[in-house]
């Protein structure tokens, strides 16, 4: 079954709400942001449930709309998260997996992202992140690391294109930071760091980056994450399909003592 975009539900519900009294009162957008001092595209993201609400927009909106407490009783129950709200399902099932592997061609995995380098990647969003939800989402990230450290510990496996190791966000040294913390995570027992050079005729992975988590229920799920969602696999023949690709790219891969070497090389020439 492929699950579509998964949503936060509260933020959904609240969003819906205040389009809902909004429209009643026959008020625009742009009109509500001026009355709260938000911009009409961060009421419209509020609408859509993509964005919490903040400051007091929620008292603002319940006495300009004429909700008489409902906004603000709903805003009561709001529980925000720090992950978009497309991404929360995939962080709960990889909080508890037994076994996370990752094929990565676009940027480093968030598992593997220093602080500074994890920044640059929200700091070049487009478009923009404020400067409240860069801290939130990089706090969050930061956060999500610790599943490597967890009792028990999972196996954790990352397949990652050459081209990426040389991606300079940030700038040379927050990358050569990067490339560093990189080669300390590949020395953990539980953990296993491959690239996949370039000069590669064959590819089994041109079909994009995956994740794969071996987790209690269900035993198997692969999840593809695009640029603003992502999606559930977790039914044949796809399943087996994608379980099978990763295994062919770590195959045909660099050893991750072949891929250290080459790690070491990309940071020693910054």
């Amino acid at each position: 079954m492929h699950a579509g975009e998964q949503g936060s539900g509260n933020l959904e519900m609240f969003g819906s709400l205040l389009r809902f009294f909004r429209e009643r009162s026959g008020m625009t957008q742009e009109s509500l942001a001026h009355r709260v001092g938000y911009s009409k595209s961060q009421v419209a993201m509020v609408e859509r449930g993509v964005r919490a609400p903040k400051g007091q927009l929620i008292e603002i909106a319940d006495e300009a709309l004429g909700a008489q407490g409902a906004l603000v009783a709903a805003g009561r129950k709001l529980k925000v998260s720090s992950f978009p709200s497309w991404f929360e399902d995939y962080a709960a099932l990889e909080a508890r997996a037994g076994a996370i592997y990752m094929y990565a061609n676009h940027v480093i995995p968030g598992l593997l992202q220093t602080q500074h380098y994890a920044r640059a990647t929200f700091e070049v969003h487009r478009p923009s992140l404020d400067d409240d939800e860069i801290e939130a989402r990089l706090a969050a990230r930061l956060d999500r690391q610790q599943v490597m450290d967890r009792r028990p510990t999972p196996v954790v496996g990352f397949v990652l294109e050459e081209h990426i190791l040389r991606r300079p966000l940030g700038g040379d040294q927050v990358l050569k930071e990067q490339l560093g913390h990189i080669l300390d995570v590949g020395r953990r027992r539980n953990v296993e760091i491959q690239v996949m050079p370039t000069d590669r005729e064959d590819h089994a992975g041109l079909d994009g980056p995956m994740i794969l988590l071996e987790t209690d229920d269900p035993d198997r799920i692969t999840y593809v994450e695009g640029p603003n969602n992502g999606y559930f696999v977790s039914e044949q023949p796809e399943l087996g399909q994608m379980f099978a690709r990763y295994g062919i790219l770590r195959a045909q891969a660099l050893n991750p003592g072949e891929s250290a070497q080459l790690i070491s090389e990309v940071a020693g020439s910054l």
